[in-house]
């Protein structure tokens, strides 16, 4: 993604690719398994002293693997700064990985040596604790099962699951919420849901897909003495702090500052033209250019007096013909610029036909929005011209008609965006919850927080003019996306989310 300087923070990655990077700093960089869970958990530990009162209970639910011994280090420090805790173990402390075992040791150490520290009780089983009535818990801390779990929870893991999430007290998850799919973000079977998520070396992807969002609740990330060299990905969490909004300087005449041609609009569909041009105009581009039906022309005389207007046909035509299609070309290649391409287009069979010989002729930069995706869609074998360079902006549905397949969920449409992105050369925004940016290259940025307002009526539009300003003006395709989703997003989360407003219009993102 040669555009962007991504940070090593926002690296989202597969459980396969988190364990990878976790055996080649221990057997290939020399960083031993034992010394990670010691950073992960003294880390995890110092930064939940912050959220303690003193003297605090924590229940400590652990598995055998290396989860338990995260918590186990964490129950270590904490004890050591007078906050009680128990242990539960759920399958008992007969086989504990290596290092969970090294750290159980220690642990006992501190409760046979050190008459400072907090009480420290354990059960060796999930029925044993069951049956014993612990008076206080201020605290749980989750670290029963990690990014391995391919299959449902079964037996007394289901049953502590349950417990943890019913109990009203905040749960700290280590590195993930136990039952939820590290990849998917699907829950397998139950799932821990978590007041904090402590994620240990990396991101997990399937932290922002599906059920991800609601089970993981704050994620904070402490980093591991990973090698960055190791840190390999194809995913990314989009975020403000990597994707600043560029300054353009200034310019002798407008067309300088970028050109963008909408071609848009059909009789009874004129609003959707009209939110993506006054967005891009919103954004300091140079010039914005609405190519339309000369039948619809008052329309936007009336609604658009600062947006030029370049009417095709005749005052009888109410939408695009075939026999427009060298008129518009004309118009749009006499000052080269970026188009958008369909917004309340309409799907009228002469009106699919001028788009399909718009997308064969045209070779410059084509943003493909709203009913121009559909047009696009009807075509199982589209492919853009040698020389072109596409971004296409579907929500779920118009996804589904450009693959010709249905997603049951966001990891699958995840994967559909990387195919096509990839298969067809082309950037794509799918538009949902999280939003998936896909590139050429097989790379995809995913935003972190709720971009389902773009999938309501007149948001697409907006965020439509805003990526082709971004792209008019000079910035790369992948990089006009993102900057589009994040300036929408930060003018609703400014004036409505902090500020607690009505719900938005989308004008109000203008």
């Amino acid at each position: 993604m040669s555009a962007f300087r991504i940070p090593h923070s926002h690296f989202l990655c597969t459980a396969a690719q988190s364990q990878q990077m976790d055996r080649s700093t221990i057997e290939d960089f020399g960083i031993d398994g034992y010394t990670l869970m010691e950073v992960a958990g003294s880390s995890a530990a110092k930064e939940l002293l912050n959220d303690l009162s003193p003297q605090s209970h924590g229940i400590y639910l652990c598995g055998k693997g290396n989860n338990a011994g995260d918590a186990l280090v964490m129950a270590r420090y904490l004890v050591q700064h007078g906050h009680p805790a128990t242990l539960v173990f759920i399958s008992g402390t007969g086989d504990l990985s290596t290092d969970a075992e090294k750290n159980w040791s220690l642990l006992k150490k501190i409760a046979e040596f050190d008459s400072s520290a907090a009480d420290i009780v354990h059960f060796e089983s999930w029925n044993e604790f069951q049956e014993t009535r612990v008076d206080t818990v201020d605290f749980i801390v989750d670290g029963m099962l990690g990014t391995g779990l391919d299959s449902n929870l079964r037996g007394d893991y289901i049953n502590a699951v349950r417990w943890a999430s019913q109990s009203g007290h905040p749960v700290y998850a280590v590195d993930i919420p136990t039952g939820l799919h590290a990849d998917s973000g699907q829950i397998m079977g139950e799932a821990i849901h978590a007041s904090v998520t402590f994620s240990f070396g990396t991101l997990k992807i399937g932290f922002y897909l599906e059920n991800g969002p609601e089970h993981c609740g704050d994620i904070r990330l402490f980093e591991l003495p990973f090698p960055y060299y190791l840190k390999q990905c194809n995913s990314y969490l989009l975020d403000r702090s990597w994707v600043p909004k560029p300054e353009y300087g200034p310019s002798t005449h407008k067309y300088e500052a970028g050109i963008l041609y909408i071609i848009a609009g059909s009789e009874g569909l004129t609003g959707a033209a009209i939110m993506s041009a006054r967005s891009a105009w919103a954004e300091g581009i140079g010039a914005v250019i609405v190519v339309c039906p000369r039948g619809i022309l008052q329309v936007f005389e009336n609604t658009l007096p600062q947006i030029i207007k370049k009417p095709v046909g005749s005052p009888a035509d109410p939408c695009f013909k075939e026999e427009h299609l060298e008129e518009v070309l004309e118009t749009v290649e006499e000052k080269r610029g970026t188009v958008l391409f369909g917004p309340g287009i309409g799907r009228d069979a002469s009106t699919r036909s001028f788009a399909s010989s718009f997308f064969d002729r045209f070779d410059g930069h084509l943003l493909i929005d709203a009913d121009g995706l559909w047009c696009l869609a009807q075509d199982n074998s589209w492919q853009k011209p040698e020389g072109a360079e596409w971004i296409l902006t579907p929500h779920p549905g118009e996804l589904s008609r450009l693959t010709t397949d249905d997603f049951s969920s966001g990891s699958e449409r995840l994967q559909a965006v990387r195919a096509l992105s990839t298969n067809k050369e082309v950037t794509m925004v799918s538009k949902g919850y999280p939003a998936v940016v896909g590139t050429p290259g097989g790379d995809t940025l995913l935003t972190g927080y709720d971009t389902r307002i773009f999938a309501r009526a007149g948001f697409g539009d907006v965020l439509a003019g805003k990526i082709g300003a971004y792209w008019a003006m000079g910035s790369p395709a992948a990089e006009s996306a993102a900057l589009g989703l994040l300036d929408g997003y930060d003018k609703v989360k400014g004036e409505f989310i902090d500020n607690n407003h009505r719900h938005p219009e989308p004008n109000d993102l203008i």
